[in-house]
C-alpha cells in the first residue's frame, strides 16, 4: 500500500517579510527563544502576545551557548501558527554537511528567512565542555547558501532541486573598528537582504554608523534590548562585547522610582529616533513579552493590518 503524501512544500513567492523590506515601510523583528526541554507553551505564549506589530520571529540557535531545543523544531511549530519565522544558523555547532543539511529542511518545511552568525563561544554556556565546530564562517556559510540556491552544495555537487532563501546576518555597530567593517563588507558581498545589529543605546553613535555603510544599500534592523535596571545596564556593558549604555541612561534607570518603566520610555524614544536613521527594529525582550505591547503603544507603532 502505497503512502499518500501532499504536494512537497517550495515557496514560490517572497515570504511577507521579504515584501516588507522590499517595502519603504518600517520593518519590526523579534525573537523566540526555544525552551530548555520540551514544554513550548510558554514561547506560543510569548510569540501571541506581540505577533500582530511584529512581521517575522527570529527563532535562537542555542543562544549564548546555552543548550535548548532545536531552532528547526521550535520554528516549524510556530510557522504552523502563522508566523513569518527567520531561523538563525550558527556555524559553532554544525560542521558544513549539517549546516547545509539543516539549511535545506528549513526551506522545505517554509522557512525561507536565515539570518546568520558565528555563535559564541561554548565556554561562555552551560556546557562549556562542549567541542567547538566552527567548520565554515559566517561569510562562508553565506557562500555555501549561494551555492545551493545555484543548485550544487559546497562540494560542487549537483542538487535535485533548490531553494531560494531570504539572508541576513548580525553586525556590530562600530564605525570606528575597521576589522568590523571589513567583515561586514564580506557578507554584504554575499548578496545578502538585512542586517540585524547588536542592541543600540547610542543613537548619534548609530547614526555615523549608518553613515559608514550608507553605500552597501542594504536594510538594517537595529537591535533594542529594554532596559530593566542599572545593574543590568552596567553588567552588559562589562559582559556582551558591542554594547555600551551610556552614563546618562544609566543615571536615568538609577534615580527612577519604576526602572522597569523607564526603561520602557528610553527604548521607545529610541524606536522613534531610529525610524528616520534605518530601515526597521530588532526587538530582544529577553522573555519579558507581556511589557512590550505597552513599549509599542509609547513608541507610536501600530498593529499590522
Amino acid at each position: 500500500m502505497s503512502l499518500k503524501t501532499n504536494a512537497t512544500y517550495y515557496p514560490a513567492m517572497p515570504s511577507a517579510f521579504k515584501e516588507k523590506l522590499l517595502s519603504d515601510e518600517f520593518v519590526i523583528t523579534s525573537e523566540i527563544s526555544p525552551p530548555k526541554g520540551v514544554d513550548v507553551s510558554s514561547a506560543f505564549e510569548e510569540a501571541g502576545l506581540v505577533r500582530d506589530y511584529v512581521d517575522a520571529f527570529n527563532i535562537t540557535d542555542n543562544q549564548r551557548a546555552v543548550m535548548r531545543m532545536s531552532p528547526l523544531a521550535m520554528g516549524h511549530m510556530l510557522k504552523e501558527q502563522g508566523l513569518d519565522i527567520i531561523m538563525q544558523f550558527t556555524c559553532r555547532d554544525r560542521n558544513r554537511l549539517a549546516l547545509q543539511s539543516d539549511l535545506l529542511g528549513a526551506y522545505a518545511m517554509g522557512m525561507e528567512n536565515v539570518c546568520i552568525m558565528s555563535g559564541d563561544y561554548p565556554t561562555k554556556g552551560d556546557n562549556p565542555g562542549a567541542k567547538p565546530v566552527y567548520d565554515l564562517d559566517s561569510v562562508q556559510l553565506l557562500g555555501a547558501m549561494n551555492r545551493l540556491e545555484e543548485g550544487f552544495d559546497i562540494a560542487g555537487n549537483p542538487l535535485e532541486s533548490s531553494p531560494s532563501f531570504t539572508k541576513g546576518a548580525v553586525c556590530n555597530t562600530e564605525p570606528d573598528q575597521p576589522l568590523q567593517l571589513m567583515k561586514l563588507e564580506k557578507k554584504a558581498r554575499m548578496g545578502i537582504d538585512f542586517f540585524q545589529t547588536q542592541a543600540v543605546y547610542d543613537i548619534g553613535h548609530f547614526e555615523t554608523f549608518m553613515e559608514s555603510i550608507s553605500h552597501l544599500e542594504i536594510p538594517v534592523l537595529a537591535g533594542l534590548i529594554p532596559l530593566k535596571s542599572a545593574h543590568m545596564a552596567r553588567f552588559m556593558n562589562e559582559k556582551i562585547p558591542g554594547i555600551q549604555v551610556g552614563d546618562e541612561l544609566i543615571a536615568r534607570m538609577e534615580s527612577s522610582t519604576d526602572p522597569a518603566e523607564e526603561g520602557l520610555l528610553i527604548c521607545a524614544e529610541q524606536v522613534r529616533e531610529l525610524k528616520k536613521v534605518c530601515r526597521g527594529i530588532h526587538l530582544m525582550p529577553i522573555g519579558h513579552y507581556r511589557h512590550i505591547t505597552a513599549l509599542f503603544e509609547m513608541a507610536g507603532l501600530h498593529e499590522k493590518n
